[in-house]
């Protein structure tokens, strides 16, 4: 063979070797690509399913059912009309509940609510035994009728015989004169009915003591009703609650949580 015959053979031997490359190449590609499609579907939750995941962020169904349970009307509260609930300021976060058994009746619950903004719904806290008037509750309340004023009301001002209990932030008149004199409808003893008092802002000026004789809506509706000290008998209008209720009470309210009074029979 020539020379000129053994350069001309060298490209087609070049040629061949490239050939066989790119075959081994397609070849080891394809098994590439078999193995990975096998994975992908012997497990549909691997990536494959956490890439998904990444791009669906929307709420579950579940979520989205529980978003749209509808709202209480009454907001936690119970016995209590929702037009009555509708007189509660928005603003406040602490509320008495007086829940009296009937319209006639002198014996109630008391219960102690909070909520943690305004406008939210509300939490239930501590219940005790309540008194209110010996003839119960009157929406149009007369002095000496014997009737607790039902509605919503302020709760301002504090006072009593003795010195505010430890935590107290509602302005707080300690004197002499908080003595209750004479003797219940009943007939029982007074005595530490006014030992601690929260006044109830009906027919009264707010911002100032308990104690305070003016009633800027005229003598005939009566004043001076007081969240105080149970005496073991029913009130002339006030609300009584056990001493160590009155303490909570006063070591619980707290002037910028605009706390009110919400009082009257069931149902109200």
């Amino acid at each position: 063979m020539s020379k000129h015959a053994r350069a001309r053979s060298r490209p087609a031997r070049t040629h061949r070797r490239t050939a066989r490359r790119a075959a081994l190449a397609a070849t080891l590609g394809l098994l590439t690509f078999t193995a990975g499609w096998a994975y992908v579907a012997q497990d549909p939750d691997g990536a494959a399913g956490a890439a998904q995941a990444r791009t669906d962020s929307r709420p579950q169904p579940v979520d989205r059912a529980a978003r749209d349970i509808p709202r209480s009307p009454l907001q936690g509260l119970t016995g209590i009309s929702e037009r009555t609930r509708e007189r509660i300021p928005a603003e406040s976060r602490q509320l008495i509940l007086v829940t009296g058994r009937a319209a006639d009746s002198s014996e109630s619950t008391a219960t102690l609510y909070t909520r943690p903004a305004a406008g939210a719904d509300w939490v239930k806290g501590e219940s005790w035994p309540a008194r209110n008037g010996a003839r119960g509750w009157s929406a149009e309340r007369t002095y000496g009728d014997l009737t607790s004023p039902q509605g919503v009301f302020a709760l301002t001002d504090a006072g009593g015989l003795l010195s505010a209990p430890p935590g107290t932030r509602l302005p707080y008149d300690e004197n002499r004169a908080f003595v209750a004199t004479g003797r219940g409808v009943n007939g029982e003893s007074l005595v530490g009915s006014f030992d601690y008092v929260v006044a109830i802002d009906f027919n009264r000026r707010p911002g100032h003591s308990p104690l305070d004789p003016v009633m800027p809506d005229g003598e005939d509706k009566g004043g001076n009703i007081w969240l105080h000290v149970d005496h073991d008998g029913p009130s002339q209008g006030c609300v009584g609650i056990p001493k160590d209720a009155m303490r909570k009470v006063l070591q619980t309210l707290d002037p910028a949580a605009k706390p009110v009074i919400v009082m009257g029979p069931e149902g109200f």
